[in-house]
């Protein structure tokens, strides 16, 4: 296997799509000769000339219009919102009509191969337009499958079902690990399940679950916890719609404690969704309330981003909190 950062894995995804299957189109802002903001492109258009790897104009809406139509005539296009922050003028495209063709159309019609990337998270900067995680506005709509990996593996097996995948996806891309992860990914074509989450590491006393860049968060924490006795069981959800509710609460019915953890705010974020679901499938077993890390309820700072962020001291202290309740 081949050492790659999480960059190079979704390129390397992207260019095994477009080998297999000549239907595969990518397409964004600057994504052509330039390779995207962020290089995730890099040589695809090279490779497979400007039909189908080419620039957009800079209109979120128009990116996705023109991708739902080309997935209802039959092609798989790969769509790139350049930051997640500015896929917010295409919301109209994606919940009106990517996620309800099917069903309008009694099934007649489908933009089942739509699949669109979008960097998402903070952790580099970039203020309060190129750090939000805006996954739970999604995750309200019925017809979307939404994804976030946490490594470069994760990252080209996810994106591959994705694009492969049978409804329209959104696969988000914590930017922050873009170069910082590095890993071995088969440099054979394969896939990963969406809907399942995974087990990253089995424990006794309390279950953290998260998904993306919190993940390594989460291992950070981990490692304190269990320097104090604490056995630790982690999951990365990885799909967050629709989400493994069996494996968590088969996870929860284990430990009695729950730790969910995301980026976005608090209020209105997908860990209200699961512990809502979670206190439902396992109240006689919750040792103690269920917690939720997560950033703060205001616009995303640019000078303040640490204090901002959910880190490993945050979990930790939720963890004994948790554990001593």
């Amino acid at each position: 296997m081949a050492k790659m950062n999480m960059l190079q894995a979704i390129n390397d995804a992207l260019d095994t799509a477009m080998a297999a299957n000549e239907r595969v189109l990518c397409f964004g802002e600057d994504v052509g000769v330039f390779g995207g903001v962020f290089r995730a492109t890099s040589n695809l258009q090279q490779k497979y000339g400007k039909s189908r790897c080419f620039n957009t104009p800079l209109v979120e809406q128009g990116i996705v219009g023109f991708a739902n139509g080309l997935a209802s005539q039959g092609s798989t296009p790969v769509a790139e919102i350049q930051f997640a922050d500015y896929i917010f003028p295409a919301f109209d495209q994606i919940v009106n009509e990517s996620a309800k063709y099917r069903y309008r159309s009694g099934n007649l019609f489908n933009v089942g191969g739509l699949t669109i990337r979008a960097p998402y998270g903070g952790g580099i900067a970039g203020g309060l337009y190129h750090s939000q995680s805006p996954e739970a506005y999604f995750a309200h709509t019925p017809g979307l499958k939404i994804v976030v990996p946490r490594n470069p593996h994760q990252a080209k097996g996810l994106l591959l079902g994705a694009i492969r995948d049978p409804n329209p996806v959104l696969f988000f891309e914590p930017k922050r690990l873009y170069r910082a992860s590095v890993g071995e990914v088969p440099e054979s074509d394969y896939q990963l399940p969406l809907g399942e989450a995974e087990i990253t590491k089995e424990g006794d006393d309390i279950t953290l679950l998260g998904w993306g860049a919190q993940m390594e968060v989460i291992e950070r924490a981990v490692e304190m916890a269990e320097k104090e006795g604490i056995s630790c069981e982690v999951i990365d959800l990885r799909t967050i719609l629709p989400w493994d509710v069996e494996t968590v609460a088969e996870s929860v019915l284990k430990t009695g404690r729950l730790v969910v953890t995301h980026e976005a705010p608090l209020t209105g974020g997908f860990a209200g969704e699961i512990a809502a679901t979670i206190q439902a499938r396992c109240f006689l077993y919750l040792e103690s309330p269920i917690a939720r890390v997560t950033g703060l309820d205001t616009p995303f700072p640019l000078a303040l981003e640490k204090e901002y962020l959910p880190d490993h001291l945050k979990i930790f202290e939720a963890i004994k909190a948790s554990v001593e309740f």
